[in-house]
């Protein structure tokens, strides 16, 4: 995969090979340059050394007045309009600065100079780092030098990578250590890596990671690439300076050029703008999103949707599995995740996608009517020996219920006798499971962990299946199936009543495990909300709700999320908000979800203490979440299966 071949190394214990000592004082030094500055690198672009990029090796520490680095190039009688170096930093804020000078000892003969702050990029980290010059005059075929130097008042080292291996044609690089050397010390094997008016794959982001703080790697992936068979993921440090194509899932990178995925290929090229195959990829996807709708209020909203959209289809594959994100631990489908899809493909009249799915679902459903908890994406099998979910049991009639009530009425029916079997074997399945108490056994809930009693993850989402399997055999005259899952539909209405409301809907019905957000799947679009459910929402949204905004699944004692915030979690609340006429609650919480998004408009799965997207981007969850509350607060919700009389 393109964008998994470099590997970052770590900054906190940085070994600073040919850099003995920890200087202070270099003649002609920067005194002390305000903020915090990172380092911009050179690499000769004209003869005898056209540049150098390996970078395995912190070699020379350029923090503080007693350390500095130098590096010699030559090159042709053009301006210098910017330099690159491969910088690593385990410093948060502080200044790197990088000259070009004539003489590297002496400060006066600089020619331009960049400062960059650390803090602006993120903190501590690792990657090429540009430093943008103007344009200088230089000299045909005249020598320079690049010196680079940090300040910053943390302990944490600040270091120019680069290779003590042989670089055919490089030239002498110089190393400032004033404790150790006593000033300029001449290295000819010590090779920093830069870049000197670097052009094209020189530049960042295309075959080379651009500076990433440490904090941003918390986030697996940043973006998708798609030719609608194979998928890659955009890695953090290959999306800095990139955005895509509007419209598509085309990347524009810092240097203008576009990587995308070709038709019939596994691995992403980089192509110029304006490329045939990549533009035949954005009109394709751009019609794609004109054929259906794009609700939003707003003009942010809108383009969210769209994103969320793209990023959907990007993880749907051709045989309708639907992977829940694009990394390994990720990359199986799940039936809870596939059928909020389903939903939201299907409420933007994306029909093909969401029958896709649907059908998937019927060829990987087992014998006895449920489903594995997850599924390889050949729809082989299960990747492990995870427990089987209930839930699933309501999610798939529950989006099958949602896909027949947007799809087309032409030929509705019979395509909906095609996955019929597959929901009477799920909701007789979940109609025997039912016990005396009228609820369903204990089962792992969406959390992925088994509770010893029934939980409202799974209770509600089955009452949700129960109450759309019984509509649609009613709609195909099955009126034997129809009362049977009616009658079951009362059975746990009430029990959910009796067990789960007196407790505010908690996680478990011995009240043991705390608040669970999935006290929303009790709201609209998925039940017709029972009496004081609206308390239920609010109390249990205060109980979870985090300093910096967003929700976790829950606060059962037995298991902390930390200060992570899920956007599925609080997507949750939304959709509930927005279903039950709470539209200004429901704004502020899917505000809070957009404001999430990463560089690429890209939702990531969760959000760590420092309020930064971690796990994977895009989730598929929550990309589904946020097109059905966007469109729930448009004024056009999506149907709730309706209760059967007598509940």
């Amino acid at each position: 995969m393109a964008f998994a071949r470099t590997v970052l190394p770590a900054l906190l214990c940085l070994a600073l090979t040919g850099v003995p000592g920890a200087p202070t004082g270099v003649p002609g030094e920067l005194p002390g340059v305000p903020g915090g500055l990172l380092p911009g690198v050179a690499a000769a672009t004209a003869a005898p050394y056209d540049a150098q990029v390996r970078h395995e090796s912190a070699l020379f520490n350029v923090k503080g007045t007693g350390n500095a680095a130098a590096q010699e190039f030559r090159v042709e009688g053009t301006p210098l309009s910017r330099v690159s170096v491969w910088l690593g930093s385990g410093a948060s804020t502080g200044a790197v600065t990088a000259q070009v000078r004539r003489v590297p000892s002496d400060a006066g003969s600089t020619i331009a100079s960049s400062t960059l702050d650390l803090a602006a990029l993120g903190g501590a980290g690792a990657g090429w780092v540009e430093f943008p010059l103007g344009d200088a005059d230089v000299t045909a075929d005249g020598t320079y030098y690049l010196f680079v130097q940090a300040t910053t008042t943390e302990n944490g080292a600040v270091a120019w990578y680069g290779t003590q291996q042989d670089v055919p044609g490089s030239l002498t690089s110089w190393n400032y250590d004033r404790a150790y050397w006593g000033g300029w010390h001449a290295h000819d094997t010590a090779r920093p890596a830069f870049h000197v008016n670097p052009t094209g794959a020189e530049r960042c982001g295309e075959t080379e990671p651009c500076y990433v703080p440490a904090s941003a790697r918390a986030a697996r992936t940043a973006g998708l690439l798609t030719n609608g068979v194979a998928t890659e993921a955009v890695l953090p440090s290959f999306a800095v300076g990139a955005s895509y194509v509007d419209g598509s899932n085309v990347l524009r990178l810092p240097s203008g050029r576009w990587r995308y995925l070709p038709d019939g290929a596994a691995v992403s090229a980089v192509v110029e703008a304006g490329d045939p195959g990549a533009l035949a990829q954005i009109e394709e996807s751009r019609a794609w999103l004109a054929g259906g709708l794009v609700p939003g209020a707003t003009a942010g909203q809108r383009a969210a949707v769209r994103r969320a959209l793209l990023s959907m289809r990007a993880l749907l594959k051709p045989n309708g599995a639907f992977a829940a994100g694009w990394s390994p631990p990720w990359e199986y489908s799940w039936p809870r995740d596939g059928a909020f899809a389903a939903a939201a493909f299907a409420v933007t009249g994306h029909d093909e996608e969401a029958y896709r799915i649907l059908e998937y679902d019927a060829r990987t459903q087992r014998a006895d009517g449920t489903w594995e908890a997850r599924t390889t994406l050949d729809g082989s099998g299960p990747p492990d020996a995870r427990k089987w979910q209930l839930d699933g049991n309501g999610w798939v009639p529950w989006a099958t219920w949602q896909w027949y009530r947007a799809a087309p009425a032409p030929g509705r029916n019979e395509r909906l006798r095609e996955l019929y079997p597959m929901v009477r074997a799920a909701a007789d399945f979940a109609a025997r499971s039912l016990g005396p108490d009228g609820l369903p056994p204990a089962s792992p809930d969406y959390w992925e962990l088994d509770t010893t009693t029934a939980n409202i993850g799974t209770a509600a989402p089955l009452l949700a299946g129960l109450n759309a399997s019984a509509d649609l055999a009613a709609r195909l005259g099955a009126g034997g199936d129809a009362e049977r899952w009616a009658a079951a539909s009362r059975r746990l209405s009430a029990g959910i009543a009796a067990s789960f409301a007196p407790l505010g809907y908690q996680r478990t019905i011995d009240g043991k495990h705390g608040r669970d957000s999935a006290v929303a799947f009790m709201a609209p679009p998925f039940n017709t909300a029972p009496p004081g459910l609206g308390e239920a929402l609010d109390s249990t949204h205060r109980a979870l709700l985090l300093p910096g905004g967003g929700v976790p699944p829950g606060n059962d004692p037995d298991f902390s999320w930390g200060s992570y915030a899920w956007t599925a979690s609080t997507s949750f609340f939304a959709l509930a908000w927005a279903g039950t006429g709470e539209p200004a609650k429901a704004g502020r919480e899917l505000d809070w979800v957009l404001s999430k998004r990463n560089g690429l408009g890209e939702l990531p799965e969760t959000v760590n203490g420092a309020g930064l997207p971690s796990s994977v981007a895009p989730l598929g969850w929550t990309d589904a979440l946020v097109v059905l509350t966007v469109q729930a607060l448009q004024g056009a919700p999506q149907p709730t299966p309706p209760a059967p009389p007598g509940r």
